[in-house]
């Protein structure tokens, strides 16, 4: 089957030849890939396209795969839907997207092509601003959506040291059941996985570079092209996501904010929505409204400690930065009324070494997390156990 432009397997093949299958993410095996259409989102930089093209490799027949980036020049003058149909018609099955957010109407196109051909399998990632803009066609009765975060501190261990070890549940890490015999001393790895190792391309030459790039491109390219921003308010946003970073964890106030920006009050929460969806940003609410529906936004804070040292060079409180990034991927983490954190049932109050106990003594399951130290006793635990639960 050649009758699709031959460029485009010429592209794909390259894309394969590059790709290792040394090391799976973390979500590779959450993925029904048998469905017919499946969405993998996620902030630039955290593996989707690895991810894609490793299951490709993967696949035991690649005869009828077809593997193509959205951003591709042949787009210029072709359509996604009419690619389908082409690669349908010469037997295709599995076709594969990236970078779907840089197609303008991409979601009328997907939609189009499930229901006209059924027995293609769609597979497509894009950034998690799309969640802005996917209600333009309903996907929701389609596709199977997936969200991808970065390393996990976990992962990190695996993928850059060689140190394999198992994911812990939350209840493994309040019980003090991580135990990794390869690694006596975590702390130095730690600390190195705080300042590079959320992004899996932290290895190439000029990761802070590319990763400020990263930072330019989400907004001025990403969230301003989803939510149909002008350029000025866009470079707005950038500003936005300057002061916050400076200040972070950040008690959000709409009004200062908004003085400080230039722009309306009202659209401040909707902006910091945007950075937070496009992983510029994590955004803590509270659980006043059920588990369902969460109520306002409690705390601000950088998306995750590699982003804050590139944007700040690091400051106080990157240990509740890295605990809420790290437990927010397999848990509900709210705001605590008497502390930092909530993760039925527990409560827990983040620190240094020195943190004390006074502000959850008479808080019911209060565990204390502390960075700098290596192993925990009763409700004292380390903050880098919470790296290991995906």
């Amino acid at each position: 089957m050649i009758m699709v432009d031959e460029i485009l397997y010429q592209y794909q093949d390259e894309m394969l030849r590059q790709t290792t299958q040394k090391h799976f993410r973390y979500l590779y095996g959450d993925i029904d890939w048998r469905a017919r259409m499946i969405g993998i989102i996620g902030p630039r930089g955290v593996g989707k396209s690895t991810m894609l093209l490793q299951h490709i490799k993967h696949l035991p027949d690649r005869s009828n795969v077809l593997y193509v980036s959205a951003d591709s020049l042949y787009f210029n003058s072709h359509s996604i839907v009419s690619l389908a149909d082409e690669f349908v018609k010469y037997g295709g099955s599995h076709l594969f997207i990236d970078e779907i957010h840089k197609y303008h109407g991409w979601s009328q196109e997907l939609k189009q092509i499930y229901d006209v051909h059924a027995d293609l399998h769609v597979v497509f990632t894009g950034s998690s601003v799309l969640e802005i803009t996917k209600g333009q066609a309903d996907l929701s009765r389609r596709a199977l959506m997936y969200s991808m975060q970065g390393l996990s501190f976990r992962e990190f261990l695996l993928i850059r040291k060689g140190i394999e070890a198992p994911v812990f549940s939350i209840d493994d890490i309040i019980k003090q059941r991580v135990t990794i015999p390869e690694l006596p001393h975590p702390l130095p790895y730690f600390n190195e996985y705080l300042t590079e190792g959320y992004y899996p391309f932290a290895e190439e030459p000029g990761f802070y570079q590319r990763l400020n790039q990263i930072v330019v491109q989400t907004v001025e390219i990403d969230i301003a092209h989803s939510a149909n921003l002008r350029p000025d308010t866009a470079r707005k946003l950038e500003r936005l996501l300057e002061i916050v970073s400076g200040i972070a964890p950040y008690k959000p106030n709409f009004d200062s904010l908004a003085q400080e920006v230039g722009v309306s009050k009202n659209n401040v929460p909707s902006y910091l929505v945007y950075l937070g969806q496009a992983g510029m940003l994590g955004l803590l609410r509270d659980n006043t409204q059920g588990m369902r529906a969460l109520g306002k936004m409690e705390k601000v804070y950088v998306d995750n400690t590699t982003l804050m040292y590139a944007l700040t060079g690091g400051k106080a409180n990157i240990g509740k930065t890295f605990f809420y990034n790290q437990m927010r991927v397999r848990n509900l983490v709210t705001a605590s009324r008497e502390s930092d954190f909530y993760i039925k049932p527990y409560t827990f109050e983040v620190g240094g070494m020195k943190k004390g106990k006074r502000q959850i003594e008479n808080v019911n399951n209060g565990i204390i997390v502390k960075d700098d130290i290596e192993t925990g006793h009763g409700s004292v635990i380390p903050l880098w156990y919470f790296g290991m639960n995906y």
